[in-house]
């Protein structure tokens, strides 16, 4: 296998050139992991394309040779998803990061995979319009990653994560063409099997994402509580109201105690749990959905409410927010980040039992969430040079994402399955269910070359040596279990 890299590097180098194509091991461990550290592997080869056609050039290479290859953006994924392979090749796009058009008639802007995500925004925004996913890591993540992973973000309650927002991709399909995908199109949504796919499906190149514009009133409050679970009681309260904010976030102490530390965001002393709640829109709605919120706040028995008077005080109170999950690095050498979601009104059950959890094992878990729609990202904390930290962590990981299952929830929210979460499939779906989503995916990529080992906890069907299927699939022909 190392003699058949070598040929291929050549074979790659001659198609970019060599300052496109890093061999070297010590460069190499630069890509061994994305923002989840505790999966690492060093790429057999990494290539830096510029352009659509050379990525298409590089996956036919790929194909014809038959090694496997990933696709990494900026490499803040926190499921695994970008890790590579030690045999095969990894397609960055990062410095493909041009923003080829801003449609503001048609409220759309078409951009190159490697943009950073809060990029699209400055260039919308001196017209009005703005991109409203915006992930945690909107200031480095790029938008072919969301596009991926269907990322969300603090908005997405009422604005609606990736896909809503994604209107075409180009695509290098893993034969190595090029190929539109439209939400126009007729027949079958492959636009929408695509995106959130985990790159298993092929390689965006270009995307048309829609422009929002922006809202005519923002308002912004922080509610301080006592408890994590009086702040989930209020969220429930809100959302039960009818009211729908732009966003609704929660911290519990630790993780507050991490953002003073890393940013001094100067929330109030002494919280258990703080809520940070938007609404946008026009003024007069606004106005009357945020005295009902404050009231709901305060009747939960919020203890102090702060509400931002400008740009500048609601900049702050996000600060803290925003930063929450490279804070945490202040107060734990190391942490791993789930994502699990549970339905709004499970959550003071659930997080009591997440407290009852880090109290049994030891651990420490810090919970920062997208309260409003029940997508938790809990942090759980250790001390990687300790012996069997590690493995204690995972436990606890797992236990938190059986608690989601166990109330009606998912395993994921917008990290995807990654490397990291694929064993818990099982749990949440039965054989059938992973059997045709397989099915699906061979469909795109019969030689299982594209993101090969992700999701799925085992190749193909469940028990199968990997490879291209000799026969025909167990299922094909039953359509009644379709």
């Amino acid at each position: 296998m190392e003699t058949e890299l070598q040929a291929l590097a050549l074979r790659l180098e001659a198609l970019l050139g060599p300052g496109q194509v890093i061999t070297d091991p010590v460069r190499l461990r630069t890509y061994e992991c994305d923002g989840l550290t505790n999966h690492r592997a060093s790429p057999g080869i990494v290539v830096l394309p510029d352009t659509a056609e050379q990525i298409a050039a590089i996956v036919r290479e790929c194909a014809s040779a038959g090694v496997p290859y990933v696709a990494r953006g900026s490499g803040t994924g926190l499921s695994g998803g970008a890790l590579p392979r030690a045999d095969g090749v990894l397609i960055v796009t990062s410095r493909m990061r041009r923003i080829l058009e801003v449609d503001v008639a048609n409220q759309r802007a078409v951009v190159e995979p490697g943009v950073i995500n809060l990029d699209v925004t400055r260039a919308a925004r001196p017209q009005g319009y703005y991109f409203a996913p915006d992930p945690s890591s909107q200031q480095i993540c790029s938008v072919g990653g969301n596009v991926a992973e269907n990322s969300g973000g603090a908005h997405c309650l009422k604005y609606g994560f990736t896909a809503h927002h994604v209107l075409a991709c180009e695509v290098v399909t893993p034969e190595g063409e090029l190929v539109e995908l439209s939400a126009d199109d007729p027949g079958y949504d492959l636009l929408g099997v695509f995106v959130g796919a985990e790159g298993t499906l092929g390689i965006t190149t270009k995307i048309t994402v829609r422009l929002t514009r922006v809202p005519e009133t923002v308002e912004t409050l922080l509610a301080a509580f006592d408890s994590i679970e009086a702040g989930g009681a209020a969220v429930s309260a809100i959302i039960a109201a009818g009211v729908v904010p732009a966003a609704i976030e929660m911290m519990d102490a630790l993780s507050i105690e991490a953002a003073e530390a890393a940013v001094r965001c100067e929330y109030p002393p002494g919280a258990g749990a703080v809520l940070i709640v938007e609404l946008d829109g026009p003024e007069p709605e606004v106005a009357a959905q945020f005295a009902e919120v404050e009231r709901l706040c305060r009747d939960a028995g919020a203890f102090e409410i702060r509400i931002a008077a400008g740009e500048a005080e609601r900049a702050l109170i996000w600060k803290g927010r925003k930063s929450a999950f490279a804070a945490v690095g202040r107060i734990s050498p190391a942490y791993i980040v789930q994502d699990g979601v549970i339905p709004r009104t499970s959550l003071p059950r659930v997080l009591a039992r997440i407290d009852a959890l880090s109290a049994e094992s030891g651990v420490r878990v810090a919970n920062v969430f997208h309260a409003g729609d029940g997508n938790l990202h809990p942090l759980v904390l250790f001390d990687d040079a300790e012996p069997g930290a590690e493995e204690r962590v995972e436990a606890v990981s797992g236990a938190i994402l059986d608690l989601c299952i166990e109330h009606g929830g998912s395993i994921t929210g917008e990290h995807g399955v990654g490397v990291d979460k694929a064993r818990y499939m099982p749990r949440m779906f039965t054989d059938t269910d992973l059997d045709t989503m397989q099915m699906v995916r061979c469909g795109f990529d019969p030689a299982g070359l594209c993101n090969p080992g992700k999701v799925f906890p085992t190749p193909r069907m469940c028990g199968e040596v990997p490879g291209v299927r000799k026969g025909p699939h167990p299922y094909e022909g039953k359509a009644d279990i379709f």
